[in-house]
């Protein structure tokens, strides 16, 4: 079955999730810093079948589709608006807090996450108009050196 790969594009930083639509299933989210985001996709493309990858429209995004000339499949650009705000609840449902810790303000757990790869995530449930689940055990705060 093709996949996706999904695009949180930013200046340093990019959020990047690869999906299967027709499960619905996340198999990988991570966050890649910007300059490697090329090499990266280029050794997905490699590995698995990709049939499209969605890019936010906001921070860098113009500059990730130019480095992104190589796939000559559908490249497409998404609306991302608030996507970092959204990130932040849907992160809470992901990781749901529990027993002591649920008393503690929610902002004190997600001042040093990072939250690229779940804005990922967003623009391609939005994409999708659904839900995704996960295919394993994932770390959304990954990042690739």
């Amino acid at each position: 079955m093709p996949r996706v790969i999904t695009i949180d594009p930013g200046k340093s930083k990019c959020g990047l999730v690869l999906a299967e639509i027709s499960e619905k299933k996340i198999y990988e989210a991570i966050i890649v810093k910007s300059e490697l985001i090329e090499d990266y996709v280029r050794n997905l493309i490699t590995a698995e079948d990709i049939s499209q990858i969605i890019i936010g429209n906001g921070t860098t995004s113009r500059e990730i589709r130019e480095k992104l000339h190589f796939f000559k499949k559908a490249l497409i650009t998404f609306e991302e608006k608030n996507t970092t705000y959204r990130a932040k609840a849907r992160y809470f449902q992901l990781f749901p807090i529990s027993g002591l810790q649920f008393f503690i303000p929610r902002e004190v757990f997600i001042l040093n996450k990072n939250l690229d790869a779940i804005s990922a995530l967003i623009i391609l449930e939005d994409y999708c108009k659904t839900k995704f689940t996960f295919n394993q055990n994932i770390d959304f705060k990954t990042w690739l050196k």
